[in-house]
Parts: C-alpha cells; structure tokens; sequence
C-alpha cells in the first residue's frame, strides 16, 4: 500500500495499515497556493487592504497592523470592503505550499501524492482583520445583523475562489484555515458562532462537497464547546488538535466521524529543556488516544522550531508505535 492510499484510508476510516505520520506528509500531499495575497511575506497589505507589518521574529513574519482598518464601520461594509476579484486573479500563479514556491502542475505525481488546495483565512478570522478585533468583538453583540450579512459576504468570495481554484487545477481537497479558539475557549460565545460563523462555514463546505473535494478544517484553540455542531457540517479532518482540548473524550465521541490530525503537544515537547524521552512518551500517549482503528495522522499540535533530537525522536516514535493493529484503543 501507498503513503497515499494509507493516508486516505486514515482519513476515511477505511482500516489503514498504519498511522500517517505528518513528518512525512509533504512527500505525499502537495499543496497549492491560490493566486491571492490574503497574508503578506513581508510589511505590505494583503489583497483586501489590511495592512502588515514584518518582524522576523514573529510567528511567520509579518503580522496585522493595529489601527487604521479597512472597515471603520460596521454598517458601510458594502463601501467601505474590496473584495479581491477571483476571474481578474492571474491563476497561472498557482505555487506550491505556504512558501508560495514555482510549481509545475502537469507534473504532480496525482498516483503518489494528495493535492490540497489552500484556502487561508476563513470568514472569523478575515472579520477581524477587516475591522481589528475588538470592534468585531463588539459588533457581534452590537450590530449582529450586519456582522453576519458581512460574514456571508466573505464566504461568497470563498465559495468563488474555491470554484475558480478547482476550474484551473483538479484538487482532492481544501485545506480551510479559520481559527475560532483560544487557549481557555472560544473568541465568541457558542451561541454567537453558531448564528453567525457556522451557517457560512456549511455553505463553504457544501461547496467543498459538491465539488468532490474531502475537507480539512484547521482551527486552533479550545474548540470543543461546539464540536458537536463542527462536526455535522461534514468536515473529514480536523487540525491541529490542540490538547487544551479534551482529545480523548472528542475522539470517544465523534472519532468515526472525524479524523483527527495533531494532538501531539507543542507546550510539552517544544521546551527548552523537553527529552527525547518526553517526545515519544507524548507520541504514545496521543495515539492511544486518538488512533483508535483509525482516523488519526500523528502531528504536533503546533509547527514551531523544534530540537533536532525532538523531531527525530518524534519521527521515529510514529512508525514504531503506529502499527495497525498494534496502536492501543483510543482514550486511556
């Protein structure tokens, strides 16, 4: 059996022979960039006029400028928000990965690798962007009408942008990143996530679905007080798993229905003075939780700069340990 062919039985519950193991996971799946500049590299603005400034280092670089937003109020959206025009984007600009690198897509090896196709921040995530987050915060108590006619407004742009990206290259998926969650819990109430950002988010995976693509949503932070609602919008993956979660109760829960990709703590293995011995004990530990019969692929739930020793002792604990049907049963 393929990485590839594994990979897809992991995802779809189908009796995988062993656990994907995410270290590898560029040898199997290719992802495409869009034609589109939803977060500068560097000092600039994106392709909505959000502003960025650079530090190198900061977590990717660049990150949002605080003041002088696009949108100064919330009921002149319809003036005031440039939506990026996805037939007037130059779609011979497909790259590969994050690092936006030269690609030739009649190449791709389709027999031997997954192409997933990028679709960076989702409707949450570009509402605060647009009008900086305390004032997002606020408008979703203050103007809740006009915060969700905007949010379905972006989720139009997605929807097209989804259409054009797989009318120019054939995709097997839509990595959807929309990050809803802090720490200790979500940005908004549940309530408020359910009436404004979860109708929008279905229709982006309706559009998904219709189109054949699987879905994979990333959203970090504390998620589970919605996670019964996430999961029947039909998404296939969820990433990156974070363990501020309760990742055993999930997968009891909802493990059938779901693939979970993650999990493995980035607060434990990612210290200074984290061990080897650390990263493979956490290795076991989450997949005693999480694999399960299937539907996990092993991941930290964090990429950051990790010790040589840490990733290789990481690496090397996901295929010891990962074998079907070897892997304990989920949750200790």
């Amino acid at each position: 059996m393929t990485e590839k062919e594994n990979l897809l039985r992991a995802i779809r519950h189908q009796n995988p022979e062993w656990v994907p193991n995410a270290f590898k996971i560029r040898q199997t799946v290719c992802f495409l960039d869009p034609p589109v500049v939803e977060r500068p590299s560097g000092a600039g603005t994106d392709d909505w006029g959000v502003k960025y400034l650079f530090n190198a280092a900061a977590e990717d670089g660049s990150y949002p400028f605080q003041g002088d937003y696009v949108l100064s109020d919330i009921t002149k959206w319809r003036e005031q928000v440039r939506f990026p025009d996805v037939d007037a984007m130059d779609w011979s600009d497909i790259a590969e990965g994050w690092e936006r690198k030269p690609i030739d897509l009649e190449a791709i090896d389709r027999d031997g690798r997954l192409v997933v196709g990028l679709v960076r921040i989702g409707v949450f995530e570009r509402l605060y962007l647009l009008m900086g987050m305390e004032n997002a915060l606020i408008n979703y108590i203050a103007e809740p009408e006009e915060i969700a006619a905007l949010a379905g407004a972006i989720a139009d742009y997605r929807i097209a942008l989804i259409k054009k990206f797989t009318q120019t290259v054939k995709l097997d998926m839509i990595w959807y990143s929309d990050d809803w969650g802090t720490q200790s819990s979500l940005f908004v109430s549940p309530e408020i996530w359910r009436q404004i950002i979860m109708p929008h988010t279905k229709r982006i995976y309706d559009c998904a679905k219709e189109l054949g693509l699987l879905v994979c949503q990333h959203s970090c932070g504390r998620i589970e007080a919605i996670f019964p609602d996430f999961v029947s919008l039909g998404p296939d993956i969820w990433n990156p798993c974070q363990p501020c979660n309760d990742l055993a109760a999930l997968k009891k829960a909802f493990g059938d229905r779901i693939c979970f990709f993650g999990g493995i703590d980035s607060q434990r293995i990612g210290r200074p003075d984290a061990t080897p011995d650390e990263a493979r004990d956490e290795v076991r530990l989450r997949m005693d939780q999480l694999a399960g019969v299937d539907g996990y692929i092993a991941a930290p739930s964090q990429t950051t700069a990790y010790r040589p020793e840490i990733v290789a002792a990481m690496f090397t604990e996901i295929d010891a340990y990962g074998k079907y049907p070897h892997v304990s049963p989920a949750g200790p």
